[in-house]
């Protein structure tokens, strides 16, 4: 995407160091509640909230400002139907045989297993596609630069503004994922980056008893 010339940055905000303190405090209080979810509700969602996390998603900086992402949402039930059983085949290959025993059981503790009934229980499923090149009108190819990283920070924001909206997620990423482009007539220039279920958690919804790394373990101040 070509731009003509700089303008000035009007939109930054500046606080006092004390109010940033307390910002960042209440921003760590609140992201410290989000949790992956597998027990949805099947309780709607105005469309609305997902378009507004969708556009704080399309935010996220990329590399040469290509923006090589793509969100496919889908609520119709018949074609959430048709994900679920496409997902479940490959995943039953994957617990069948197809994972390493070590991958099985670092995954043990989580419960998952090649059952994947919140794919149509939720009211939305967000299929995350990566651009490996675009296009321009006249069809020829246009390099983008730094894909997986510009679409892995499009999805931390998307996920984090669901967050902050009040919605639950869940990153799902059957292999291989061929069968989303297939079924959602996407691009062959595109690539399936993952399936972000979203919606309301199930009234006896829980999740697996496990604790986050400390700063200490996973940070160096040089």
């Amino acid at each position: 995407m070509e731009e003509s010339s700089f303008v000035s940055h009007s939109s930054y905000k500046s606080y006092p160091i004390d109010e940033m303190q307390k910002r960042s405090e209440a921003f760590l209080r609140d992201i410290k509640r989000r949790r992956t979810i597998r027990d949805f509700s099947g309780k709607p969602v105005p469309k609305e909230i997902i378009e507004n996390c969708l556009k704080a998603a399309g935010t996220a900086p990329s590399g040469a400002n290509r923006q090589p992402w793509h969100f496919s949402v889908i609520s119709d039930l018949e074609t959430k139907k048709e994900i679920r059983q496409a997902a479940e085949k490959e995943e039953k290959k994957f617990y069948g045989g197809r994972a390493p025993e070590e991958w099985l059981e670092a995954l043990a503790p989580l419960g998952t297993d090649e059952s994947k009934p919140f794919l149509e229980i939720a009211p939305y499923l967000i299929v995350i596609f990566s651009e490996v090149h675009g296009l321009n009108s006249q069809g020829e190819k246009i390099n983008n630069y730094y894909v997986s990283e510009s679409v892995g920070i499009a999805t931390g924001i998307l996920i984090t503004a669901l967050h902050n909206a009040g919605l639950v997620t869940l990153t799902h990423t059957p292999s291989p994922m061929n069968f989303l482009r297939r079924i959602l007539k996407r691009g062959k220039n595109e690539r399936a980056f993952l399936i972000l279920v979203t919606g309301f958690p199930s009234d006896n919804a829980k999740v697996p008893n496990i604790s986050k790394k400390e700063l200490k373990d996973f940070t160096s101040f040089i």
